[in-house]
């Protein structure tokens, strides 16, 4: 097998719809060769959460619309992944801080790491300088009406051990935004999945 520096992993779950923004992977990845001189595998891997397997994973990708009702299998090794320093990037579809995906998973959260663990991030975070510099979390096509309170939040949420990021959650609805092909790219004034090199080169301990 060929060395790779980056390859991205999807997580499926028993519970919800994982599979969603179906051509978000290969566009972030095509930006990851376009930007880096990362070596990128350009093949999206699925791997269930109740599977050792995604432990060894560099960086995984966690989304949904419904609710979140981990198996004590995919409870475990999450917080295994997370507190063992790995990196797990959690995008609500539903781009509501009180929709269903959101109150489950944030639920979820507390079980595992504790009421206070999942916390909002200043704007003056690393992540948001260690590649591209953003002022911020980058505002997305579907926040103004989807939140329900016609509101642009202007933060997302983590939870760190030793001073790190390990879970990285955002109501924002990302994938959906980065969900195009990557060939439709040059039609934007800006490349909005600039801020996706900058999570994974984050992952990655840049």
């Amino acid at each position: 097998m060929a060395n790779f520096d980056f390859y991205f992993t999807r997580l499926s779950y028993e519970s919800g719809d994982w599979d969603v923004d179906i051509r978000m992977p290969s566009n972030v990845l095509n930006s990851l060769v376009e930007y880096t001189t990362l070596r990128v595998d350009p093949t999206e891997r699925i791997v269930a959460l109740s599977d050792p397997k995604m432990l060894e994973a560099p960086f995984c990708y966690f989304a949904g619309h419904k609710l979140v009702q981990f198996t004590p299998s995919e409870r475990r090794n999450l917080e295994k992944y997370v507190r063992g320093g790995g990196f797990v990037f959690v995008d609500d579809c539903n781009h509501d801080i009180d929709g269903l995906f959101a109150k489950s998973f944030e639920a979820e959260m507390v079980k595992i790491f504790g009421a206070s663990a999942l916390k909002k991030i200043p704007n003056t975070h690393p992540l948001y300088s260690c590649f591209f510099k953003f002022d911020g979390p980058p505002t997305t096509g579907g926040e103004l009406n989807g939140w329900g309170d016609d509101l642009v939040h202007e933060y997302l949420k983590a939870i760190e051990f030793g001073g790190r990021i390990r879970l990285l959650y955002s109501n924002k609805d990302y994938g959906c935004e980065w969900d195009y092909d990557f060939r439709n790219k040059r039609f934007l004034a800006v490349d909005n999945t600039r801020f996706a090199v900058n999570i994974i080169q984050y992952a990655l301990g840049a």
